[in-house]
């Protein structure tokens, strides 16, 4: 079978990388010719992190994933991350991408929201059921957790599967055993865009890092988003994330508790457990599964409780340790590519099974 996926982004976009590209190998290896055509490149990407976007080339891709579409009837099924044409309604897009395609879509944030709850009425009135429709339209939706199945099932789509966001166990290995002298290193691992929510724990950390018990890393933080915090920023890059999560002891991952928040699917939780990290989180959405609470890691809502289970996991190496384990282990059986590329090959095997539409 053909396979045409269409990704948001560039392989520097996380979630077009994770959730769709590194699963290219694997696809092949059963047999399934893949082509990968993003919607926008790695450049775009870059400027979007630099807070400069040139609408020129947005609309340039866009017109480009038109001309795509000439093509579709050459392949068995697509394979779309959110949707063809952000902030285009649904009547424009889904007749762009044919009544005869099989349509495979995948979503790992609440996409839905930047709609349904728009600050502006129009948009609002004109996009609120554009994911919805998408949905419904789609073969099959595959799901980063939960909440968003739920919106797809309730939107109407025939085939709904969740498939959690996963690390590949090959290019993620435990770290070696850390020091138990001198100052914890609390590590976060994100993006610009998701840097705001070292905010909620800083409060917790300033008492421990103050007493000399802490060092707190940011991975991905521009240096002006953590001024005021305990943190201290360091630049990302994909061939140095693993290097830098084996420098640090205990991964965090702080949210709000809102409906955006509900819709993510806790990466950066398991990038920590398959380093062998515990986790610290808090008890919103998708962490609630992936966490769980003594065995891989805590879950703390408050200042209170944040500050309790760092000093417990400080204090305990152990602990630790244990927990560590406990996450890599997880981690191997669930959140790997290894665990969950056969179900994606079966998953799109069986659209076209019997040549059904």
């Amino acid at each position: 079978m053909r396979l045409l996926m269409f990704p948001r982004y560039g392989p520097l976009g996380a979630s077009s990388r994770l959730r769709m590209m590194q699963y290219v190998p694997a696809l092949r290896d059963a047999g399934i010719e893949v082509e990968v055509s993003p919607l926008l490149g790695d450049s775009y990407v870059e400027a979007l992190y630099g807070g400069s976007v040139a609408v020129g080339s947005v609309a340039r891709a866009y017109a480009s994933r038109v001309r795509r579409t000439r093509t579709l009837a050459n392949f068995d099924v697509v394979w779309l991350e959110k949707e063809a044409w952000p902030w285009l309604p649904h009547c424009v897009e889904l007749p762009l991408l044919g009544r005869k395609t099989r349509l495979a879509v995948d979503y790992d944030d609440a996409v839905f929201h930047r709609y349904d709850m728009h600050r502006l009425p129009p948009v609002r009135a004109l996009l609120r059921s554009k994911i919805d429709a998408i949905m419904r339209r789609a073969q099959l939706v595959t799901a980063g957790n939960a909440y968003l199945g739920d919106r797809a099932r309730a939107a109407g789509c025939a085939r709904v599967e969740q498939v959690p966001t996963v690390i590949d166990l090959e290019r993620y290995l435990p770290s070696s055993p850390r020091p138990t002298t001198g100052p914890v290193v609390v590590g976060w691992i994100g993006s610009p865009s998701t840097a705001g929510y070292l905010q909620a724990v800083s409060a917790a950390l300033l008492p421990l890092q103050e007493e000399g018990l802490v060092r707190c890393v940011a991975i991905g933080a521009r240096p002006d988003q953590v001024v005021g915090t305990p943190f201290e920023a360091r630049a990302w890059r994909e061939d140095t994330e693993v290097a830098e999560l084996h420098d640090i002891d205990i991964g965090i991952m702080p949210l709000a508790d809102g409906p955006w928040e509900r819709g993510k699917c806790g990466y950066k939780l398991i990038q920590y457990m398959a380093c062998g990290l515990p986790v610290v989180a808090s008890p919103v959405g998708v962490n609630l599964d992936i966490v769980q609470a003594g065995e891989n890691g805590e879950l703390a809502g408050t200042t209170a409780e944040w500050e309790q289970v760092l000093r417990r996991l400080v204090a305990d190496p152990a602990l630790r340790q244990a927990m560590g384990a406990n996450g890599r282990r997880c981690v191997e059986g669930v959140y790997s590519v290894q665990a969950q590329a056969p179900r994606l090959v079966d998953m799109f095997q069986s659209l076209t099974a019997g040549g059904g539409q």
